[in-house]
């Protein structure tokens, strides 16, 4: 279980530097307005959200239900997992907001930004909050 748990924090962490970066990115493409500079923040935010963000997501989740099965009995019990329900209603969350960067990636991708960077740099709190709320319910536990 020690390196299901590894790799979970491994991939973890790999799609949290994602979610992280690729609205930083948006920042400065949004911020931007010759053509090289457009084309470039196009190709870094394409590789990153699908050779970095995505495969790291999925394994991550991948890890995570491998990890869950082992709370299983706990879950169907209900005694002392509300940290965990919370945690993974907060996953969920964060998946929303994986697709939502997709939408945003789109959006740059065919020239059709509708947000300004101070909507990118706000946005790009978010998972922070995410990072900072699960990390303690996963090692204080609260109930």
């Amino acid at each position: 279980m020690l390196w299901i748990k590894t790799f979970h924090i491994i991939f973890v962490i790999t799609w949290f530097a994602g979610l992280f970066y690729l609205p930083r990115l948006f920042v400065y493409h949004a911020m931007s307005d010759d053509t090289i500079s457009l084309e470039r923040f196009k190709v870094m935010e394409r590789k990153l959200y699908y050779a970095i963000m995505t495969p790291s997501a999925i394994l991550a989740v991948g890890f995570g239900l491998w990890l869950l099965s082992y709370w299983w009995a706990a879950l169907l019990a209900g005694n002392g997992v509300g940290w965990l329900y919370t945690k993974l209603v907060l996953v969920a969350i964060l998946i929303g907001y994986h697709f939502y960067c997709w939408q945003f990636l789109k959006a740059f991708k065919f020239d059709r930004n509708r947000h300004t960077h101070v909507f990118y740099r706000w946005f790009n709190e978010f998972p922070v909050v995410i990072l900072i709320v699960v990390t303690i319910l996963v090692e204080i536990k609260p109930f």
